[in-house]
């Protein structure tokens, strides 16, 4: 039977162009992922150490189109037979925003669909709903990226609030900036993790900011400032260090201060499960210690596989189910927001 002769179904095309990812995915139901496409820009941006956000623009606008095709395609449907249209409006750089807000509005105009406009780290959370739809609320939940560090408290679907944020440097951004100054290359994320696996944690003992007693907020230009100052010293001095032991100890001590007041979290909401979402949640020691910490103290911890931890559409299109359904609709003076805040 056609999916369009079941009127109760939800289909959800969703885009994403935040930075330098063109997605593309439909949903089925905000949990089902019928296809979800992604165009890395990767080795574009790699020769320039990180992203160059006018040539992240250029790409989306030569894929985007491209991609809805042939995700209708591999989904075998019809537009007509989708029942919104999903974009992130931000937070994110503004020129590659513009690009998948700009398709959007003109798709969903086009088809006569509800426009939904969906903030990036929403969309980050709800990749943990892809994968475990069983999820009970509440719970806290943990955001870490290239951009954002958050802590959030979720009562319901489009019911949270913001618990705990860096005050500067986000978790993702911080490994970068390291991994760039030691010459791992970009992404640095993934190379801090990866190295970090033959070296020491205890090598280095670098700085945690635990901030006041009762805060649940985040600070980590200390511990990049410490990292580049060992870097720098030993450079004037002619100092080799072993790579490996830099990695292990500063990905630690971001680390213990993620996963300790993720936890501390979890004790003043009084929540059971916790869920791990963004980039830097693809981190192996990261998982590894909240999964532990949680097994120990009877706290579910829930985290998306690797391919929706990075910039994906199919996050989006699940975040957008949600609003859906309780009837919310974008209207097409929709912008992009490259500061959007998740209040």
């Amino acid at each position: 039977m056609s999916i369009i002769g079941k009127k109760d179904v939800q289909l959800v095309l969703a885009i994403e162009t935040s930075c330098d990812e063109t997605s593309v995915a439909i949903i089925k139901d905000g949990n089902q992922v019928l296809v979800n496409l992604i165009s890395s820009q990767i080795s574009t941006h790699q020769q320039f150490g990180g992203v160059v956000p006018e040539v992240a623009s250029r790409k989306h606008i030569e894929s985007i189109s491209l991609l809805v095709e042939e995700a209708l395609k591999e989904a075998g449907i019809q537009p007509e037979e989708l029942s919104a249209v999903a974009v992130t409006n931000g937070p994110g750089l503004v020129g590659a925003l513009l690009v998948g807000v700009s398709f959007a509005k003109a798709y969903a105009f086009a088809l006569g669909k509800p426009l939904l406009g969906v903030n990036h780290i929403l969309g980050h959370i709800y990749a943990n709903f892809l994968e475990h739809p069983n999820i009970e609320l509440p719970v806290v939940c943990l955001v870490v990226s290239g951009g954002h560090t958050h802590l959030l408290y979720i009562k319901e679907h489009g019911e949270y609030q913001v618990i705990g944020r860096t005050r500067d440097d986000a978790a993702g951004e911080a490994f970068d900036k390291i991994a760039r100054a030691m010459g791992l290359g970009y992404p640095g994320g993934p190379m801090i993790d990866k190295i970090s696996k033959a070296g020491d944690i205890k090598a280095f003992d670098f700085p945690r900011a635990w901030l006041e007693p009762s805060s649940l907020d985040f600070s980590f230009s200390g511990v990049k400032s410490a990292v580049l100052n060992l870097l720098n010293s030993a450079s004037m001095k002619g100092q080799t260090l072993k790579e490996e032991d830099i990695a292990a100890s500063f990905q630690e001590a971001i680390i213990d201060v993620l996963v300790t007041k993720a936890f501390a979290a979890v004790d003043e909401t009084g929540v059971k499960s916790l869920l791990l979402a963004g980039g830097v949640a693809a981190n192996s020691r990261l998982r590894q210690q909240l999964g532990s910490i949680g097994e120990q103290r009877g706290i579910k911890v829930y985290y998306p596989a690797p391919v929706l931890c990075t910039d994906n559409a199919a996050m989006i299109g699940a975040a957008a189910y949600y609003q859906l359904i309780k009837g919310a609709q974008s209207g097409l003076d929709l912008n992009a927001v490259p500061n959007l805040k998740l209040e």
